[in-house]
Parts: C-alpha cells; sequence; structure tokens
C-alpha cells in the first residue's frame, strides 16, 4: 500500500486513462506524470540545495497547478500553496514565510507580485517563451530525495488567533491516508471524474479531492468556482464527484432552479459547513448524495456527518475529540435541551473543540514552534473553535475563540482588517468582529468611529476599500456599522462581545449593507438623529 503521493503516482505512470480534462484539453496519466518529471528536473536544476527546497505555486486551479503539486512530490521537495487571495505585503510575507525559493506563477496572477519586496526569490511565469524553453530542456529527473512517510508534502497556509497565517505541514502520508476511504464510501474508480474547483493551495481540496483521484486512478477537472457555471462544468466535465468547503452549496442553490438540473452526472458531493437545508435542497435538485463532515486544516480533529445526525449537528468525533474548558483543562458537560430544543447550558456546555489524545495528524507549525507549542499545550490539540456536545456524542460548532471570523470557508482574523480600516483618515476607533451568515459561517462586520467634525459615505468607504492592495476581497465588511460611539472596559479596551451581542443594529449610529459579491454599500438603517457623522 502507497504510504506516500509520490508513490502513488508512480503507480500510474504507465497509465493511458484520463488523468486531466481541463477546457477541451486532455492529459493522461503517463502524460502529466512525464511533463511533472520534467518540470520538477527543470524547477531542481536552478534551486539552491543550500536553502530549503520550498516551491512556491502561486497559480489559480488549472493543470499548471496540479502539475506543480506532482513535481514537488515526484522531485521530492515541497510545494508551498500560496493563498491567490492575498494581497500587497501579506502575500509577501507568506512567501518569506514559508521560505519560498522559486515561486511559480502565471499570467493570471503575476501581476500580484507587482512591486513588493521578494528579494532572493526566483518568480518563473508558465506559459511564457522562457518557462517553456526551460522545461523542454531539462534532463532527466534526479530528485532531491526520495520522500518518507511523515516527510513535508506541501506547506498549506491557515490563520490563528494573532491574524498571522501560519504554514501548516501536511505529510505525504495524508493523502493516501484521507483518499481510499472516500473512494470506497462512494464507489469512485478510474472512469469517474472529480471536479476540483476548491482552492487547490487548501487542505480541503487537497485532502477532499486531489487525493480521492490519485487514491483510484479518477480523471480531474480543474475549475475556478462559480455558482451560474457550475452546472455547466458538471455536464461539459462528466463530473461525478465534487469536494467543497464553506459556502458553495448555497451559491449554487441561490441561481434560478430549472426543471433538468438533476440531468447531470454528479454522483456525490464531499464537504464541509453546509447547512441542513442546503443539503437536502442540494441532494433534491442535483440527485446528488451530499456527504458533510468537519476537519481541522491542522488535520488533528476530524468530524462526520453519520445516518441520524441531528438538524444543527456537524456529526460525531473521531477518537480523541471532545469538547475542553481551556481554564479547567477538563471536559466541559454535556449539553442539555430545553422544552423548544434551545441550549439550555450554554456557559457550562460551551467550550473548545480538542484532540484530547494528542495531535492527531498534525505535523506542526513550518518555522513556528512557539505557535506549534500554543496549539498543542499540554499534549492536548486545541483547535480555536467553540462546540458543544449532547448525551449522544453528537457536536455542535457554537462560534470562534478569539477573533476568528469563518467566512467562505476560511478563517479571517480581525486585527489585519482593523489595521487597514484605521488607514482611512476619516476614522477614530474600529472594530471588527464576526456576525452569524444567515446560511453558514460568519460575515464580517465593522463598528467604527469617525472623528469629530468628519463625515463618511458609502462610496467613499467602498472606494477606499478597493485602493487597499493588501485586503483581500473576502475581508471586505458586509455590514458597517458607523457608531457614536462604541463600548469599552475601565482601560479603554473596545468591549467586542458586546457589539457581537448587540448584533446587525444601527444602534445610535447608521447601518450599511454590502450584498455578497458586490462592492456596492447601501444605507439600510439610521438612527432619527444621526446622518453617519461625528459631530
Amino acid at each position: 500500500m502507497a504510504a506516500t503521493v509520490t508513490e502513488l503516482l508512480l503507480a500510474r505512470s504507465d497509465d493511458d486513462t484520463l488523468a486531466i480534462t481541463h477546457r477541451g484539453r486532455t492529459w493522461t496519466w503517463r502524460e502529466h506524470i512525464a511533463e511533472s518529471r520534467r518540470v520538477a528536473a527543470a524547477i531542481l536544476s536552478i534551486a539552491d540545495p543550500a536553502r530549503p527546497p520550498h516551491i512556491g505555486a502561486l497559480l489559480g486551479n488549472g493543470p499548471d497547478m496540479l502539475t506543480a503539486i506532482a513535481a514537488g512530490a515526484l522531485g521530492g521537495y515541497v510545494t508551498v500553496g500560496v493563498n491567490n487571495t492575498r494581497r500587497g505585503t501579506a502575500l509577501a510575507d507568506d512567501v518569506r514565510r514559508a521560505d519560498v525559493q522559486i515561486l511559480i506563477t502565471d499570467a493570471e496572477h503575476r501581476p500580484l507580485l507587482d512591486g513588493l519586496d521578494l528579494d532572493g526569490v526566483t518568480v518563473l511565469e508558465t506559459g511564457t517563451a522562457a518557462w517553456t524553453e526551460m522545461v523542454g530542456g531539462a534532463g532527466e529527473l534526479t530528485p532531491h530525495r526520495v520522500p518518507e512517510a511523515t516527510d513535508t508534502f506541501m506547506l498549506i497556509f491557515t490563520s490563528g488567533t494573532s491574524g498571522n497565517p501560519k504554514p501548516v505541514q501536511l505529510a505525504h502520508m495524508m493523502v493516501p491516508f484521507a483518499g481510499p476511504p472516500l473512494v470506497d464510501r462512494f464507489g469512485i474508480g478510474s472512469d469517474d471524474v472529480c471536479y476540483l474547483s476548491m482552492p487547490l493551495f487548501h487542505s480541503a481540496a487537497i485532502l477532499g479531492g486531489y487525493c480521492v483521484a490519485l487514491a483510484c486512478g479518477a480523471a480531474m477537472a480543474p475549475a475556478k468556482f462559480s455558482a451560474s457555471t457550475f452546472l455547466d462544468d458538471i455536464r461539459a466535465y462528466g463530473a461525478t464527484y465534487m469536494n467543497y468547503v464553506g459556502k458553495p452549496l448555497a451559491y449554487i442553490l441561490a441561481t434560478e432552479q430549472r426543471p433538468d438540473d438533476a440531468d447531470n452526472p454528479l454522483r456525490v458531493a464531499f464537504g464541509n459547513e453546509a447547512t441542513d437545508r442546503d443539503i437536502d435542497e442540494f441532494s433534491r435538485r442535483f440527485g446528488a448524495t451530499v456527504w458533510d463532515g468537519f476537519g481541522s486544516t491542522e488535520l488533528a480533529i476530524i468530524i462526520t456527518r453519520e445516518p441520524g445526525t441531528p438538524p444543527g449537528s456537524i456529526g460525531k468525533g473521531y477518537p480523541g475529540v471532545a469538547v475542553y474548558n481551556s481554564t479547567t483543562v477538563t471536559e466541559c458537560p454535556l449539553a442539555v435541551f430545553d422544552a423548544n430544543g434551545a441550549l439550555a447550558n450554554p456557559d457550562e456546555a460551551i467550550g473548545e473543540l480538542v484532540n484530547a489524545d494528542g495531535t492527531g495528524l498534525f505535523m506542526g507549525y513550518y518555522g513556528d514552534s512557539a505557535a506549534t507549542e500554543e496549539r498543542t499545550r499540554g499534549g492536548i490539540y486545541w483547535s480555536g473553535d467553540l462546540a458543544y456536545k449532547d448525551a449522544d456524542g453528537w457536536i455542535y460548532l457554537a462560534g470562534r475563540t478569539a477573533d476568528w471570523m469563518r467566512v467562505d470557508g476560511e478563517n479571517l482574523a480581525a486585527g489585519p482588517i482593523e489595521r487597514i480600516l484605521q488607514r482611512l483618515p476619516e476614522v477614530s476607533r474600529v472594530a471588527v468582529y464576526a456576525v452569524p451568515d444567515e446560511r453558514v459561517g460568519d460575515r464580517v462586520m465593522a463598528a467604527i468611529v469617525l472623528r469629530d467634525n468628519e463625515t463618511l459615505d458609502p462610496a467613499r468607504f467602498a472606494a477606499f476599500l478597493a485602493e487597499q492592495p493588501d485586503l483581500s476581497p473576502k475581508a471586505w465588511p458586509s455590514f458597517v456599522r458607523v457608531a457614536h460611539d462604541l463600548p469599552t472596559t475601565a482601560t479603554n479596551k473596545i468591549l467586542k462581545r458586546d457589539l457581537v451581542r448587540e448584533g446587525v443594529v444601527a444602534g445610535d449610529g447608521v447601518l450599511w449593507f454590502r450584498a455578497p459579491r458586490t462592492t456596492a454599500y447601501e444605507i439600510v438603517d439610521a438612527h432619527a438623529d444621526s446622518a453617519g457623522a461625528r459631530a
């Protein structure tokens, strides 16, 4: 049985079945692996052996990204999945934090690097004459090393309570560990096509989609997610399996329903964070089985839905998964529900989701021993997610600790967003926090206080956000509360918990709203004597 991604790939070196289908072009597994070996040889020919063998991939979902991933495994070096929604110095910081020495990008993403300080990083652009010449002239591949099961396959970034993204060390063994159970559960084979529209720099796509294709030789159809083109893609590629994270099902379900929606080849959708309603509606509308679970990017906590999972629950945890009081370091009491099904003992039952047996499959954060030790203090893995568990073992998420926000399937921290908003000259104070999304996860809300005698309108605010190069599109607030004041402690620290408790309201000020996937704000509520100004 294969123990590494390298072994899985090499086993398909002579396989002439379909490996990749993308916009009318196809590659067999034999062709894909041969091309990936050439790329690996070319990369190693210019890599500095005295530096960490970390090769970044700033690419979209397409054949180039799949080739970059496979080349890393075949070449025995580490592929760094660079988040292509990051901007400005934040993007440069990620590259430096991961010790990237060579960064592969393409024409679409190359402009993101303009003006960044990437001293010491060699940037290569696929599709150029220089790239074609370099790869074409590469000799036989001599791997940097032959990877073992616990060697790092990829560095995949996540965000912690500090707001600084941390590169998780994803071991080779994780792909052959994750793939076969999904293949067996859903009956996936070499005749199937896996639709990969979730970002391949994220663990959800690697351990929910890529691993399935690699485990059984199914084809891969990489794509950029779009609710409007989803069904056309599924039909065009003959996709039978897909993975998702966050709200893709909700976006798809928001499109106009048609009588022939169920006339498609999709059999299975596997992912996490879908609501009960979305799971049911997607299954009915598109005639596919939806299997939803939960897993941390660090791979220490795994929770799966089972038949009979109660509404609102994310399922039952693997051995060791528990809910702990972080102060007493003891397991929280079980949840008690009132006659209406509401949680009756939230203060006692809600705690932090942990792996009490240890770190699970978490191999640590690269170059950040302090963060690794904090995450695994006391021999327990602390997720940073709040949850509660009932007497039957069903687990329910209750939010995030500290300033975490889960937006479109990714964790965001409030601090960096606040620092950006404070660049706005009109702003005196700002607090950023999460409010519930009506379907799943969170939305970003900002409460701001203006300087004396300043005014601010929605158009000016939106224009300012658009000018910030280091602000991710997902970090744009959905709601903005322009307040006269903010609640504070005796030491003048803003009480975010009071703002969260108040929810999406104008208070004594003005409330603006930005619809999903738009950049315009509109006034939706205003106190009678407020005009959005600090008088």
